[in-house]
């Protein structure tokens, strides 16, 4: 004789045995491989690339608002109030590269091959649809149905 397990071990067991929780588990691990190939490329070859223009390391870039301002030589702010846009910059730079990977890799290979799976199976054969006329013409006969009651043999009158 076996029992169900219940309660709430039973339905979290239920819940990680699902497949949907697996693929979530495997994409996470995935993305955060893929996170650090994408920040070694922006970092390595994009930042020095648009760095070329001005010093080499983007979180560099900044402009003062409160002054007078100062940095230590490590990059650190000692006086003054800094707005790290290059930080920014690079931020973003690294998700456009992100999201142009993940939907010229992934997305639009995936979205045309469903649409040659589509294309291979068989349409499926929909109902042909009705006129207004032969709609009406339903309605009327499920009338007529109605107000003779069950049993009566008599056949509506065509007009």
């Amino acid at each position: 004789m076996s029992e169900k397990k219940t309660g709430v071990l039973g339905g979290f067991k239920a819940f990680l045995m699902r497949g949907n929780v697996i693929d979530l588990a495997v994409a996470v691990v995935i993305g955060a491989a893929f996170t650090n190939i994408v920040n070694s490329v922006v970092k390595g070859v994009i930042n020095p690339i648009v760095g070329a223009f001005g010093t080499k390391d983007l979180d560099r870039y900044a402009a003062c608002i409160k002054g007078p301002c100062t940095r230590s030589g490590t990059g650190e702010v000692t006086r003054g109030v800094f707005i790290q846009w290059g930080a920014v910059l690079s931020a973003t730079l690294t998700f456009v590269i992100t999201a142009a990977v993940v939907y010229f890799l992934m997305l639009l290979p995936m979205k045309r091959w469903q649409e040659r799976q589509a294309a291979k199976s068989p349409a499926e054969a929909e109902p042909a649809k009705l006129t207004e006329i032969e709609l009406l013409a339903q309605i009327r006969d499920t009338l007529v149905e109605q107000r003779r009651g069950p049993g009566s043999d008599s056949v509506p009158a065509q007009r």
